[in-house]
């Protein structure tokens, strides 16, 4: 046999053995990943916008835009005729805009008008009291407000005008800017809808007080949110200054709370028992009932205390044992906050994030209330009038609408996770930060959209198979809220729990996945097994980091949320003229919260996509020419100081090893035995 065909064969052979272990080289290689994945993506948005072209086709977007009357006609266009439906197929050319003979019937289930409609010219402008003001207004202004059988000059002596014309009186009202459906000027007819929807509202006045204030403190609220705004900036960087602080503060808080707590639960067990000891000596037969019951009581307080007690203990021992971790998740922060420093377009993710979820679910709703004007007409057996349903396979459309909102809003907030991973990757393993690419967000959008869509459209898919299911669970569970027997309540809360459950570990290894993408550019599969493989090898550090780390950042969060409600006290309150200022001060403190809420986990993702480099750092590398860290001097520092801890460590280990074996030598040996 030929010897270079052996030695190639055997070279293969050691390359397969190189690759069966998986080798981290950082930012050398890429090339595309998952990329049937990035088709299939491909190929369902594509189904998003044919539904958005069907609505159009059809005419559906058409209805919702101009409005359609209850006969089927389009207002503002030339109309077909439709079968079965009389008066339909009319020339509405002239009559652009929607009238409703009651708008103030509204159906407060369904949330909509219940009230015949019609194509009309000219809204009425002014209130209407008589059948004869109809008719000077259908003569003088050519636009009819009764059905479209009935002639003007005729609606005061006609018998059908109590069902095919307006009730009176007709308030004023005037077209919507772009819908062009006719709106009462004055809204008090829907006081009814808004107590429905406002539930805890029971005046209206309240109601009326409370929109009021918020209308007068709107320059106020817009500069509190302002404020909101600032602060969680501002933190995002100075939090690797505060969070050592933060961090030992919590962890004698935590301490000092669990022993003072144990300490009153036995202080409590050991009064109690003096109590009892000195009233049985005075007890009589008939107080044996409250001696029995005082001692039952003795009972739960000792075990109350023991279990305090076992607890407290574990807790000071995970303190001890774990405090190197804590110093790590301190380092951690520490260099995410000069992250934000040498990346700090990193602040602006939130914004392309809220900006990009924000023009899809515009788009998703208007396609979704194309949907519901489109279809097939069909005549409301209750109210006669026609409506348009979709009817047969196109009824599907509304559900594949819907998993595309979930799994697309999925993709765009992986697409943030991935973005981040791979700037913050970048800079990890660039040794001179000097030599920074000049955007490195943008260069990390560039690799994202030209390499990674498939393994970011593959990773958004597996949580929207879990959340789907979930939605499902929690809207079957709304609908049977009271109905269902207490066993198949428990069940359905246990199935939304352990999906829930589910769904927030399958995120945390998604996002390191992306992060192990942007590392070494493998597919979501292999990058999601090398993450986790990572992630167990330092499972107590993960612990540490997830338990303190997401503690302090929801401090943050208080504290950006305090500090705006703050503010907004002393300001609302200096305005006298604000009577009713509760509710500017909720909005001002929900959208603070989601302000620190979109910035900080911002911040969670970079320490968790830090932690990642680092396991992988000193694990392939240990400082040695050649083998030299990747990692900041804050990290490098934490290092030293835990080879320093283990080296002292192992003195001890020896010097113990060593007196035992002295002491060994020194003893006679027993018969019978020899020396190895």
């Amino acid at each position: 046999m030929d010897p270079k065909r052996l030695s190639t064969g055997s070279q293969q052979v050691r390359l397969r053995k190189r690759r069966t272990k998986r080798e981290w080289r950082p930012l050398e290689d890429r090339s595309c990943t998952d990329l049937p994945w990035f088709l299939l993506f491909t190929v369902f948005c594509v189904g998003m916008g044919s539904i958005c072209g069907f609505t159009i086709v059809t005419g559906g977007a058409a209805r919702l835009v101009f409005g359609y009357d209850s006969y089927g006609n389009t207002c503002g266009q030339r109309n077909e005729q439709i079968e079965g439906v009389r008066l339909s197929g009319l020339d509405h050319t002239d009559r652009k805009f929607v009238f409703f003979l009651d708008p103030c019937n509204i159906d407060i289930v369904q949330r909509k008008i219940k009230s015949m409609a019609l194509c009309v010219s000219l809204c009425p402008s002014e209130e209407m009291k008589t059948y004869q003001d109809l008719k000077r207004f259908a003569m003088h202004n050519g636009s009819e407000l009764c059905s479209y059988e009935l002639a003007g000059h005729k609606y005061p002596g006609l018998p059908e005008r109590f069902s095919k014309c307006p009730k009176l009186p007709v308030p004023p009202s005037k077209a919507l800017p772009v819908f062009n459906r006719c709106t009462p000027v004055d809204i008090s007819c829907y006081a009814k809808f808004a107590e429905a929807v406002v539930t805890f509202v029971s005046d209206n006045s309240v109601l009326h007080r409370l929109i009021a204030g918020v209308a007068a403190s709107k320059e106020i609220i817009i500069g509190l949110c302002l404020l909101a705004l600032v602060l969680s900036m501002i933190l995002m960087v100075i939090i690797r200054y505060i969070s050592a602080v933060l961090v030992w503060i919590l962890t004698a808080l935590v301490v000092l709370g669990s022993l003072a707590g144990t300490s009153v639960l036995w202080w409590l067990y050991i009064d109690h028992r003096l109590y009892a000891n000195d009233t049985t000596t005075k007890v009589t037969k008939e107080e044996k009932e409250e001696v029995e019951m005082s001692r039952d009581n003795g009972q739960a307080l000792l075990v109350y205390a023991i279990a305090a007690t076992v607890f407290t203990v574990i807790l000071l021992l995970l303190m001890l044992f774990m405090r190197k971790r804590v110093a790590l998740t301190i380092a951690l922060f520490h260099v995410a906050g000069k992250v934000f420093i040498h990346l700090p377009l990193l602040t602006l993710q939130p914004f392309c994030t809220f900006l990009a979820l924000l023009l899809f679910w515009i788009y998703w709703i208007l396609v979704l209330l194309f949907l519901g004007t489109s279809g097939n007409p069909i005549q409301n057996e209750e109210t006669g009038l026609t409506e348009f349903r979709l009817t047969g396979p196109l009824q599907y459309l509304t559900w594949y609408h819907a998993i595309g909102l979930v799994w697309i809003s999925e993709f765009i907030l992986a697409c943030q996770q991935m973005t981040v991973a791979g700037a913050v990757v970048t800079y990890y393993f660039t040794r001179d930060k000097n030599r920074l690419p000049v955007t490195p967000i943008l260069s990390s959008v560039l690799r994202l959209v030209r390499y990674h869509l498939g393994t970011v459209a593959k990773g958004s898919f597996i949580i929207t198979l879990v959340k789907v299911p979930r939605l499902i669970l929690m809207y079957i569970h709304n609908q049977l809220k009271g109905k269902e027997n207490a066993c198949a309540r428990c069940m359905l809360k246990t199935c939304i729990c352990c999906l829930w459950c589910l769904e927030k570990c399958l995120n945390y290894l998604n996002q390191n996945a992306y992060a192990a993408t942007a590392i070494n550019s493998t597919s979501f599969c292999t990058s999601a097994r090398d993450a986790f493989v990572i992630l167990v090898e330092n499972a107590l550090r993960v612990a540490a980091i997830n338990a303190v780390g997401d503690f302090v950042l929801f401090l943050g969060k208080v504290l950006i949320v305090t500090s705006t409600a703050f503010a907004g006290v002393l300001l609302l309150n200096y305005q006298r003229d604000y009577a009713e200022w509760l509710l500017p001060l909720i909005i001002v403190c929900l959208f603070a919260f989601l302000v620190a809420h979109c910035f900080l986990s911002i911040f969670e993702i970079v320490v968790d996509v830090l932690f990642l480099c680092f396991a992988i750092d000193t694990k392939y590398n240990d400082g040695t020419p050649g083998k030299e860290f990747y990692m900041d001097k804050a990290l490098m520092e934490f290092v030293e100081s835990s080879r320093r801890l283990e080296r002292v460590v192992e003195r001890g280990r020896s010097r113990a090893k060593e007196a035992v074996s002295e002491g060994a030598e020194m003893k006679p040996m027993a018969p019978g035995t020899s020396s190895a």
